[in-house]
């Protein structure tokens, strides 16, 4: 699997991850990749600085990495476990991606004034479902921080009992979760608001 930053015709940028440059190079020409912002087709690779980092170094980078990019740290979630009457247990699902992003009312706000009053219903209603995904995420399933990826790894290797996790994780942490096979998501996070 590799990851890429990428970039819309609208300048919006974003990650996606493949496996490998060619699947990329395929779904793009296809069209088949768009904006998770404005669902536009044509995108292309933005610049992506190595990682390179060893040693001491290392944590300095995981630091200066995850106060760069707060919205490629998310939290992540694993599923609640199945019934225990036999059937398949459910595959750990990742969940919010700590994207900060400003409340509902201030995004639709915050809308160019072209757009009409059914994309502004839109928009309103996405943010309204990521708010609801995020209080079922808080209600159903258990928040580790950042032992994301230690505690999917101990459900995946079955050395704890399956249940719904979300948390953070680093970009490294996420790769690796992803060599071993583990299942799960990112999603955007919405913070809560005062009201």
């Amino acid at each position: 699997m590799i990851l890429f930053a990428l970039r819309c015709s609208a300048d919006h940028q974003f990650e996606a991850w493949f496996r490998n440059g060619a699947a990329y190079d395929e779904q793009a020409a296809g069209h088949q990749i768009a904006c998770p912002i404005c669902g536009d087709t044509v995108v292309g690779k933005a610049p992506m600085a190595p990682r390179i980092a060893k040693g001491v170094a290392k944590a300095a980078d995981r630091a200066r990495e995850q106060a760069e990019a707060v919205a490629a740290n998310a939290p992540s979630m694993t599923p609640p476990a199945a019934p225990a009457t036999g059937a398949q247990l459910p595959l750990p699902v990742p969940i919010p991606a700590p994207v900060p992003l400003p409340n509902a009312a201030d995004v639709v706000a915050a809308l160019p004034p072209s757009l009409n009053d059914a994309q502004r219903e839109a928009v309103a209603e996405v943010m309204r479902q990521l708010t609801e995904v995020r209080r079922s995420v808080e209600k159903n399933c258990d928040y580790v921080g950042d032992r994301f990826a230690e505690e999917a790894r101990r459900i995946h290797y079955g050395e704890t009992d399956p249940r719904g996790i979300y948390g953070e994780a680093s970009d490294e942490e996420v790769s690796e979760l992803h060599e071993e096979g583990v299942t799960f998501h990112r999603i955007p996070w919405i913070p809560r608001t005062d009201s």
